[in-house]
């Protein structure tokens, strides 16, 4: 059994037509649009994750606990815990003020 080609309708990846696309390929844009702020908060949050509980787990096992790998071990699982923690309220409160900003201006 032979499939039918749609002429002239553009179709999305999944092979979907789309009806509203543009017939023009230079319209089309599959890029998303995000702000430089979020993606440097996310890379910044990224480093954190790394450094901070391995860091926090070498100068703890060496210093503080003096060789026990089970202390400096649960001190880097609550470092990774509280940047995690730290990265969520940042995202609710840009959230929240993104929600203010469209408040004032309608």
């Amino acid at each position: 059994m032979a499939t039918r080609r749609i002429p002239n309708i553009e179709k999305d990846v999944l092979g979907k037509v789309d009806i509203n696309a543009s017939s023009s390929p230079d319209k089309l844009s599959t890029a998303a649009v995000v702000p430089k702020s979020v993606v440097a908060k996310l890379l910044l949050f990224t480093l954190a994750m790394v450094v901070a509980p391995l860091g926090s787990y070498y100068i703890t096992l060496n210093t503080i606990f003096k060789g026990s790998n089970t202390l400096a071990g649960a001190t880097a699982a609550v470092v990774a815990n509280v940047v995690l923690i730290a990265y969520v309220i940042v995202a609710v409160m840009e959230d929240n003020a993104e929600n203010e900003n469209e408040k004032k201006s309608q």
